[in-house]
């Protein structure tokens, strides 16, 4: 292979599938009115469309990030693309919402094989001063898809329908797939051992946690619902003493979480997963059931977000190369924060739309603000070595947070709107099935007013959620003059080997 290859061609072949898998995370949340009519499914069944995905994207990044460096980054990356395209082909042919459930699961485990080998394949191509600007372009586009994905969403349910989300990706990942095996290079592999006790017990854990929070309130929070949370945290519990025990090769080496900004960066990016899937939920409820906007027009009022989140990402992931790295994405945290308060605060049948648009704007220069500053800082110091292990821990983090904001926008809104004293089949609908904007005023009004005030409370939910980034990403320390020396070398070194 070309001993001078340029490694930003690696990373933008890679970041074309990451785009994709990304896109899957909030696509679904604009398409849910949809999919809910069409499948006949409530509030908690469409949820779990995204949490199904969340969850089985979320529990095996852990081995699969080392995987990448046992067989080869490129090789594990063009395996899960396969699967992913093919679980996409499945989700759109899907005639049930049980099915669609199944296949969503299937495309998260494609996604999880992928995801860790586009951040080890940075923090093994690019030397740590030089890697802002390679972060900048993966940060910004995992902030650009999640914001992208309910706008692409939008346009493709008014278009042809639901299923055109999902028959969307078969075409990209062919493409991304040729792209990847011409560009990616192949790196050095690593000899691991698998610890498929540590695996266990972290699925089996977070099914548990995750399951019996979203489906809380559709089970009334009965004896077994708490007994499944308590024995999902006890089996979280003794994950993390299994790992500490561990002589051989730990799942998670906890050794890791000795970097001040490692383990700080992994509770900032909790918080952005938890709040950035929980925000769309409500926020999409209310622009096209309150509203009464289509798919398409709900979507574009993120346009701003999203616009703003593209243009600002690679310029501020370069100067976060240049300032300390507590600044940004403390800044960025606090302003996403303000701006979600701002939402739930015009989240009323009134609201104006204009004023939500500008809102989204700041919104998606916070946005721009967190995502790559925040992945530089974390992985930082990290040996290159343990790139894959690092990037799978980093990665897990954020699904775990996206897994369990995800069921706990479903537990709270599914609660809140019960407390209104509404149904929780779907959200908009009068009697006999008729939207709520059919229905006279003396009507209409009072419902709209319940389901806005619902929907207003559930969005303090992501913007609370976001001030533990804040409190994290202002504890940050300075790198150091000798961080990622050794790091630096050895990045030099694999690429010289290409």
């Amino acid at each position: 292979m070309n001993t001078q290859r340029n490694p930003w061609l690696g990373l933008y072949a890679l970041v074309v599938g990451f785009f994709m898998i990304l896109l899957d995370m909030t696509i679904v949340a604009v398409a849910n009115p949809a999919i809910m009519k069409d499948l006949n499914a409530d509030v908690s069944q469409v949820i779990w469309v995204t949490s199904a995905y969340l969850l089985t994207y979320a529990v095996p990044l852990l081995v699969t990030g080392r995987l990448g460096d046992r067989f080869g980054p490129k090789n594990i990356y063009l395996i899960g693309l396969t699967v992913f395209t093919l679980a996409s082909l499945w989700c759109a042919e899907s005639t049930s919402i049980n099915m669609l459930i199944a296949a969503r699961a299937v495309q998260g485990l494609g996604a999880a094989l992928m995801t860790p080998q586009t951040m080890a394949v940075i923090m093994r191509t690019f030397p740590p001063d030089k890697r802002g600007a390679a972060m900048g372009l993966w940060g910004g586009v995992a902030g650009l898809a999640t914001l992208v994905g309910p706008i692409l969403g939008g346009v493709l349910v008014d278009w042809q329908g639901w299923q055109w989300i999902f028959y969307v990706n078969v075409p990209i990942g062919i493409v991304a797939f040729g792209l990847a095996f011409w560009l990616v290079p192949s790196l050095p592999t690593h000899e691991h051992k698998f610890d498929l006790v540590g695996v266990a017990l972290s699925a089996i854990g977070m099914f548990l946690l995750v399951f019996g929070i979203q489906e809380g309130n559709t089970h009334h929070w009965d004896a077994w619902i708490w007994a499944m949370i308590v024995a999902g945290l006890v089996v979280l519990g003794l994950f993390v003493v299994n790992q500490a025990r561990n002589t051989g090769e730990p799942l998670v080496p906890l050794s890791l979480f000795k970097d001040r900004n490692f383990a700080l960066g992994n509770v900032a990016i909790a918080s952005m997963g938890a709040a950035v899937t929980g925000v769309f939920v409500p926020a999409y409820f209310y622009l096209q059931q309150v509203h009464g906007l289509t798919p398409t027009r709900s979507a574009l009022v993120f346009a701003p977000m999203a616009i703003l989140t593209g243009i600002f990402a690679p310029i501020i992931g370069k100067i976060s190369d240049k300032t300390p790295p507590r600044i940004i994405p403390t800044i960025g945290f606090a302003l996403f924060s303000a701006t979600l308060f701002g939402f739930a605060a015009l989240m009323k049948p009134d609201g104006s739309i204009a004023i939500f648009m500008i809102v989204g704007g700041l919104a998606g220069i916070a946005n721009a603000c967190i995502w790559a500053p925040l992945g530089t800082t974390a992985t930082h110091n990290l040996p290159v070595q343990q790139a894959g292990a690092g990037a799978g821990i980093y990665n897990t983090t954020r699904q775990v947070g996206s897994v369990l904001g995800s069921a706990a926008i479903s537990a709270l809104l599914t609660a809140r709107i019960s407390a209104q004293g509404l149904q929780s089949g779907p959200i908009g609908e009068g009697a006999g099935g008729k939207s709520l904007h059919d229905l006279p005023a003396l009507v209409r009004d009072p419902l709209l007013e319940k389901i806005s005030t619902a929907l207003s409370q559930s969005m303090y939910l992501p913007a609370l959620i976001l001030l533990i980034g804040v409190v994290a990403s202002a504890l940050f320390i300075g790198y150091g003059k000798s961080a990622g020396g050794p790091a630096n070398d050895m990045a030099k070194a694999d690429i010289g080997a290409h």
